[in-house]
């Protein structure tokens, strides 16, 4: 038996970018991943057998384009403020933010905090079980449905995330990596490498193998349990024809847009009133500053104007970015001040 997929054009020039693949590689590949993830899965706390739904979605909304690192101190806080839907759906949306922390993407807070609404109110407070059902909530995309419904509820999916698509493409393909978000071919491909038996171990498992041994930059190749039937190692791991594109972070919108909601979020640790800060800070000249708004800012929120005025003294950009926050709901503007929204 092969698993079968239409020919696709492939950047790298293959006739065929998802090959057939005869059945006892996908056999052997299955169980050398399945037994490597038993023996060495990281102990993350999501992964605990009695770890609620609701706290698996937590993850995978946080675990998005964020480092497991950076996610596993937040997730402990968050479930400890808010363990069910209701708990978030309730929440002031400033202690949302502010509870996101560094994490990135805040908007992803409010979309998560939207879903929980949902959740509460329509689904009475319990998390779909599947990815159908899931792809319905606010800000939930294909990737965290077909995630949530295996491993919270051990449905049959294809869970596609980066390094699941890194490791099939090389093992299978014989490719560096993949292309830049998956289309309907490689789904269906990768559809068929998903066992009947042992699904949620294998998305699992081949998801944390790209993350810890067949990785982007520094794969772990000579120590590899699939090197032997790697197409990408047998062929000499050649290179992509064409580099990713980095993603810049220096200098940018995002960047500083991130520094004007770390005001926002420091002034709300300070608490005091009136909430959040005079827009003043952020679009006045020195020059022509009232120095007495500094004088009244506690220390870490005055460090963190005096961060955002590094970054930019284009009054117009920051104004921009300021109205763009507030757009997009991760700020309020009332009566000169700017705060997280909420209060």
């Amino acid at each position: 038996m092969t698993h079968r997929v239409s020919p696709e054009t492939n950047p790298s020039g293959s006739a065929t970018a998802f090959p057939e693949v005869a059945e006892p590689l996908v056999s052997r590949v299955q169980d050398t991943i399945i037994s490597w993830f038993a023996a060495e899965a990281r102990e993350l706390p999501w992964r605990d057998p009695n770890t609620s739904a609701w706290a698996v979605l937590v993850s995978e909304i946080m675990s998005q384009q964020t480092p497991v690192s950076r996610v596993e101190p937040r997730w402990q806080a968050w479930m400890e403020a808010w363990p069910t839907p209701a708990d978030l759906a309730v929440a002031p949306t400033a202690e949302v933010l502010h509870r996101w922390d560094r994490l990135g993407y805040p908007r992803r807070a409010l979309r998560l905090q939207e879903a929980a609404r949902v959740i509460a109110e329509e689904l009475d407070n319990e998390v779909p079980g599947t990815a159908e059902e899931l792809l319905s909530l606010p800000g939930i995309g294909s990737y965290t449905a077909a995630a949530v419904a295996s491993f919270a509820h051990g449905q049959r999916t294809t869970v596609l995330d980066t390094n699941v698509r890194r490791v099939l493409i090389r093992v299978f393909a014989g490719r560096e990596r993949p292309t830049a978000s998956p289309g309907r071919h490689e789904t269906e491909w990768a559809a068929g490498f998903v066992p009947e038996n042992d699904h949620v171990a294998w998305n699992a498992g081949v998801m944390e193998f790209g993350a810890l041994v067949c990785t982007a930059r520094s794969p772990g190749c000579p120590t590899c349990p699939l090197q032997d039937v790697c197409t990408w190692y047998r062929l000499g791991r050649p290179a992509s024809a064409t580099k990713p594109k980095a993603q810049k972070w220096a200098g940018t919108d995002r960047q500083l847009r991130g520094a004007i909601m770390d005001v926002l979020k420091t002034a709300h640790s300070a608490g005091g009133e009136p909430a959040g800060v005079s827009l003043d800070l952020l679009t006045t000249s020195v020059a022509v500053l009232d120095p007495d708004l500094f004088s009244s800012l506690d220390e870490p929120t005055a460090a963190a104007v005096a961060r955002v005025r590094e970054l930019s003294t284009d009054v117009q950009r920051i104004t921009r970015l300021v109205c763009d926050l507030v757009s997009d709901g991760l700020a309020q503007e009332d009566e000169g001040r700017l705060a997280l929204p909420g209060h």
